[in-house]
């Protein structure tokens, strides 16, 4: 399983919000590329950055996406507020491995579907999982669609990945969610990456057991409860 640490931009900074809130920030690093070079440095080859004010519609960070692409040495990963054909194509020309895609993707699968075939393995699908259910209006079904029938649809699309993101700390460690990763992985034909808050790094043991193929780490590398050092070694590959 591959570590990645999360770079969450707001307003020029790097910052990790608190649970369920884009108003509260916990941690403000106003040196974005000072922190990138840290991720570097301890030995992570993935990163994921994500623009928040792009996400919620409040401004934009472009300029800096854009610089960390053209400076880094390893693979990026890029979200936050893409929903068009022409910000997936920019995002790839500037050097971005995979375009990571929430919103539209799951309210226009027709589109999702255009996109994946004219980006082929460069679209990662985000999805917010709760109770095994993903807010999905456009996919017809249900707008509480069940995950395992999202991830079947998604089947069909030559994607580069999928995320799956938990609500809280007790579903993201209990057995139902180790449960939940492990049945996504096997009805999956495309890497599963888990996104959540990690307390230690045998969490991040236990979803790599479950064949997680990424885990995409924020608040517990920035506190200071994983050790990076540790975990960009154990986790490489």
């Amino acid at each position: 399983m591959l570590a990645i640490p999360a770079l969450d931009l707001r307003d020029g900074a790097c910052v990790q919000l608190a649970a369920g809130s884009y108003d509260e920030e916990l941690i403000r690093i106003p040196d974005v590329l000072g922190v990138e070079a840290a991720w570097r440095l301890y030995g992570f080859q993935y990163l994921h950055v994500i623009d928040l004010d792009a996400m919620t519609g409040r401004g934009t960070n472009g300029e800096l996406v854009r610089t960390i692409l053209t400076r880094t040495e390893v693979d990026v990963q890029v979200g936050g507020g893409v929903g068009t054909r022409e910000a997936i194509q920019e995002l790839l020309d500037g050097g971005a491995e995979r375009v990571v895609i929430g919103t539209r993707a799951l309210e226009d699968p027709d589109w999702l579907a255009d996109m994946s075939s004219l980006f082929p393995g460069s679209i990662v699908v985000a999805a917010d999982v709760r109770e095994r259910n993903v807010l999905a209006k456009g996919w017809a079904r249900a707008h509480m669609l069940p995950v395992l029938d999202l991830v079947d649809d998604l089947n069909r699309l030559q994607l580069g990945g999928m995320i799956v993101t938990v609500s809280s700390y007790e579903e993201m460690t209990g057995g139902a969610h180790l449960s939940l990763m492990e049945d996504v992985v096997e009805s999956a034909d495309f890497p599963v990456m888990a996104s959540g808050p990690f307390a230690g790094i045998n969490d991040l043991r236990s979803i790599a057991d479950r064949g997680v193929a990424g885990a995409i780490i924020g608040m517990a590398l920035y506190s200071g409860a994983l050790d990076p050092r540790t975990v960009a070694e154990e986790f490489a590959e």
